[in-house]
């Protein structure tokens, strides 16, 4: 009988393919989940065509909504993103799917690179300008 490094021995195909059935529909659903995380956000800060508080048209001119509508860029940082090519496909399906035709071309996900350390920047930065804390 002949073991794998997992130690897993002899896994019929028909099991196999199950797993991997199960794996399709769990990133699936993460990236479902992660897309509706990030329309939540857009639609809550006017960037998901509604015109929102931050309202995502911009100012004057054209006759169509669609020639007013200002790009938005979403940058997404994590391996899972970067690595896995389905949960990446599976997420810009999903974004494009709840913002609809209309709205979609204008929202662009993008990669980023160290991410966490802007992100903790930015918090330093917006802590340290805030008012003075007493001690």
């Amino acid at each position: 009988m002949h073991q794998s490094p997992t130690q897993i021995r002899d896994v019929p195909l028909k099991a196999r393919k199950i797993v991997v059935n199960v794996c399709d529909v769990v990133t699936r659903r993460a990236a479902r989940l992660a897309a509706a995380g990030i329309v939540g956000i857009l639609k809550k800060i006017g960037r998901d065509g509604t015109g929102g508080i931050a309202g995502g048209r911009l100012k004057g001119g054209g006759s169509s909504s669609s020639s007013r509508l200002r790009r938005t860029v979403v940058t997404i940082e994590g391996g899972l993103y970067v690595e896995y090519r389905m949960f990446r496909e599976y997420l810009h399906e999903a974004v494009a799917e709840i913002l609809g035709e209309e709205f979609s071309p204008y929202v662009v996900l993008q990669v980023t690179e160290d991410g966490s350390g802007i992100g903790a920047a930015l918090i330093a930065a917006s802590y340290s300008s805030s008012e003075a804390v007493d001690t």
